[in-house]
């Protein structure tokens, strides 16, 4: 199979099939004659894995660990799951730094005028860390 039909196949672009394989996550990919990759079926098994791996937010370095884990077929399922959990976790901070830049985002909308006059308590806080009534 050549690299548009294996991209087609697992979702995962050619460019981001051949950065993979330039960064190691995929072993290099078998040649044509005249210098096509070609693709087996293991090949195509790894690129499906990484790709839901990055669905579900996993780091390079993460997906790197997860693929040596999934190849190992003497892992401990415990090593899988530090991982998942270790995940979970990091997911968890971003979305409360998220939730946090939604609520200043929105107290400090509420407070914008959005009317001609220059004045503008997103823009104040934006340039100094402060409005003017002294929030955020």
């Amino acid at each position: 199979m050549n690299i548009g039909e294996a991209a087609e196949t697992t979702g995962v672009t050619p460019k981001m099939i051949r950065h993979y394989e330039q960064i190691g996550l995929i072993r290099a990919a078998g040649r044509t004659g005249s210098g096509y990759r070609t693709y087996c079926p293991k090949d195509l098994s790894t690129l499906s894995f990484i790709r839901r791996s990055r669905d579900l937010g996993f780091s390079i370095a993460q997906i790197r660990d997860l693929l040596a884990l999934w190849q190992d077929r003497a892992r401990a399922s415990g090593d899988v799951k530090r991982i998942a959990s270790a995940h979970i976790e990091e997911m968890k901070e971003k979305m409360r730094l998220l939730q946090e830049m939604v609520h200043t985002l929105e107290h400090l909308s509420a407070h914008c005028h959005g009317d001609d006059r220059p004045d503008c308590p997103i823009l104040e806080q934006l340039s100094t860390g402060r409005t003017e009534d002294g929030c955020c």
